[in-house]
């Protein structure tokens, strides 16, 4: 007989509040409580860190970004802006006068000015095109922002007599990227002079009538665009490609662009992976940035690469180095380079001896340092986080890796909080291996106890489980709603040495399933976890995870959870659009004989007749690196071979669930969801 499920959704209300002096578990609806601090910048004369927070109107669906400065010896912060439309990207000028930001209160985003004390605010860029990513040059005597132009031609171009026709037209790949379709238009760098608070001349375009984007699309920012100390020349990173090539290719460059002469150079020819974030040296003689060796492989491992304007050669800093860098930072002497690294599921401070060569981390313990940039008097301005707590800024010593908290944001909060225990376990795999698990423990845990325990799947396939704090699948969330949650770093998540980085591609059904598997039976020995009560849930190739599971688990799972998973490998090679990805990881295309392996082996799709356990499946529409018709597919199988199962989805969301109710409304179905399977 098939299994059966009530369908009847619980009625979803926000939990009364705790009684007064108790401490309450955290909420779908908390988390859209708590102040996202983010985008620090240390003021020129190295006294104050200008940051910015957002808070979050669950009422009205959306979120407002302001202004805050906090002195970098300790104090009490200060708040700048109190308007109703965010304040973003906010800059110091070099001089330490004035302040930009963006803002669209003009009806387009444009860069604005201000007093460091938050007063005389203007409007400095008035464009009818939203611009992003402003900055000054160091010299205070040019600025630099980015902004969509027409590059293609689109239906109206071709066919001018039929004015109302709505439809896109393509003759190649990239057509639609993330959650956007190709517009026929790039985002393109420009510069202009800058006098006294008003731009003079003419905005000069960096690449004019050049069908390509800086920053990389969809992700890329201002570290992706770098200034000399002179002002007078401009870094920054581009993929010169077109449809199919660049579908299939991450060799995206450094170019160099020379302001008086209009002529660029690309530093990187001949690298043939990603190499991205170009930061010049404090003197101008030389630039790094990060660079993967290999192409077509979006998370292999970020060198440390450098140009010395004088010798002309390119140098890897970081040739014996096992650790992926990031957020490259020069030293104010430009003997060292700082940047951050993941290591046993943590992301540290590490500082690199340019001419030696040689790296060590200046940090240690288990948190995430997620943003740097150079502070005062021997110091790093850095964002942490943990499983248990939000983004704040803290001061670490460039000597000792001694870190001092600047902001306080969350905390009244968080001490109204009951979090559950984060531990570390090691888990033996099936081929000998040792691997890190996170287990997270309900608040009050009780040993005496048994708990329905959920296996969580990581996506990526190549994204580690660190100290983070996630807003989307948030472990302190989960644990607060009952649940031990099992968190294995399995085989393809960085910070483990290369060998375990790369071991997932053209693997992924094989040792990372079995890593899984090590991990909740492993979980299961404990006594305080209920055998007969275990779940899996993931995103992305965490939802592949499942799919898969659910076809070759063994009768150890009651309930499983997809959120944007890939389910028919073949269906979704040629709908997926960065197409380097797919090649890369599973081996290339189903027509292929030689990878036979991964779709008769590898997909989800091939088990179905083993699956027998409720599922949900949740997608949203806009979700081009995953379409929606993968988790169509498979809610349509458990539908037609009688599996209790739901299917949440989001018309307006892409990858991932982003927008604030929406985001509640996926964690009361997916709790009204494992409530109703698992508990």
């Amino acid at each position: 007989m098939p299994l059966t499920l009530p369908l009847a959704l619980a009625a979803a209300q926000t939990p009364p509040p705790p009684p007064p002096g108790a401490r309450a578990t955290l909420t779908p609806e908390m988390l859209w409580q708590f102040g996202r601090v983010g985008g620090a910048q240390v003021s020129p004369d190295k006294k104050s860190v200008l940051y910015s927070v957002t808070q979050y109107d669950l009422a009205e669906n959306r979120g407002n970004a302001d202004l805050w400065l906090v002195p970098l010896a300790g104090g009490a912060p200060r708040r700048l802006t109190a308007t109703p439309k965010s304040e973003l990207g906010a800059v110091w000028r070099p001089d330490g006068k004035k302040i930009a930001f963006l803002s669209a209160e003009s009806g387009s985003m444009q860069a604005y000015e201000m007093n460091p004390d938050g007063t005389g605010r203007a409007q400095l860029t008035k464009g009818a095109e939203d611009i992003d990513n402003f900055r000054y040059d160091p010299t205070g005597t040019r600025v630099l922002w980015t902004q969509r132009v027409k590059t293609g031609k689109d239906v109206h171009d071709l066919y001018p007599d039929l004015p109302k026709a709505e439809a896109l037209l393509y003759d190649d790949l990239l057509y639609r990227h993330w959650t956007d379709w190709n517009d026929y238009r790039s985002s393109h760098a420009f510069t202009q002079p800058y006098q006294n608070g008003a731009l003079t001349g003419q905005p000069r375009d960096l690449m004019p009538g050049e069908p390509f984007d800086t920053p990389l699309a969809p992700d890329g920012g201002a570290e992706q665009l770098a200034f000399a100390p002179d002002g007078q020349r401009i870094a920054y990173t581009c993929k010169k490609l077109k449809g199919r090539a660049y579908a299939e290719s991450t060799n995206a460059d450094i170019y160099l662009y020379d302001v008086k002469s209009a002529q660029t150079t690309n530093l990187s020819d001949g690298l043939p992976g990603y190499d991205t974030e170009p930061v010049f040296s404090p003197d101008g003689s030389k630039v790094a940035w990060l660079s993967m060796p290999t192409g077509g492989f979006e998370s292999d491992r970020n060198r440390l690469m450098i140009y010395d304007f004088a010798t002309k050669q390119r140098t890897d800093l970081t040739p014996g180095v096992a650790e992926s860098a990031a957020s490259p930072v020069w030293s104010p002497d430009g003997a060292k380079l700082y940047y951050l690294s993941v290591v046993r599921g943590a992301e540290q401070v590490f500082e690199l001896d340019v001419k030696k060569r040689t790296s060590r981390p200046l940090t240690s313990g288990k948190q995430n340092y997620t943003s740097l940039t150079l502070g005062g008097a021997g110091q790093l301005v850095c964002t942490r986080t943990t499983m248990s707590q939000p983004a704040e800024l803290v001061a670490v010593s460039a000597q000792d890796g001694r870190e001092t908290p600047l902001t306080f944001t969350n905390r009244a909060l968080l001490d109204k909080l009951r979090l559950g225990e984060v531990q570390e376990r090691t888990v033996k795999t099936t081929d000998g291996k040792s691997m890190q698990v996170w287990l997270i423990l309900p608040p009050d845990f009780d040993p005496a106890k048994k708990y329905p325990t959920l296996l969580y799947c990581q996506g990526g396939p190549q994204s580690p489980i660190t100290q983070s704090f996630s807003y989307r699948w948030n472990f302190q969330l989960m644990a607060a709603n009952g649940y031990i949650v099992v968190a294995p770093n399995r085989r393809g998540l960085p910070g483990f040495g290369r060998e375990w980085n790369d071991a997932i591609s053209g693997d992924w059904g094989g040792q990372p399933i079995k890593d899984y598997l090590s991990a909740i039976d492993d979980a299961a020995t404990l006594p305080y976890v209920d055998q007969a009560r275990l779940g899996a849930v993931g995103a992305s190739y965490g939802g592949y995870s499942v799919y898969y599971l659910a076809g070759n688990h063994q009768k150890r799972f009651k309930t499983f959870i997809a959120h944007a998973g890939l389910f028919d490998l073949q269906s979704w090679y040629p709908t997926t659009e960065e197409l380097f990805f797919a090649k890369h990881d599973i081996g290339g295309p189903y027509y292929d004989p030689a990878q036979a392996k991964t779709y008769e082996q590898f997909s989800p799709a091939r088990y179905v007749q083993n699956w027998d356990t409720p599922i949900l499946v949740i997608h949203g529409q806009r979700d081009f690196r995953v379409p929606v018709e993968q988790g169509m597919e498979a809610f349509g199988v458990a539908q037609l071979r009688g599996i209790p199962s739901r299917f949440l989805y989001f018309p307006d969301e892409g990858h991932w669930i982003m927008r604030p109710q929406n985001a509640v409304l996926w964690n009361r179905v997916f709790f009204d969801w494992l409530a109703r399977s698992l508990k």
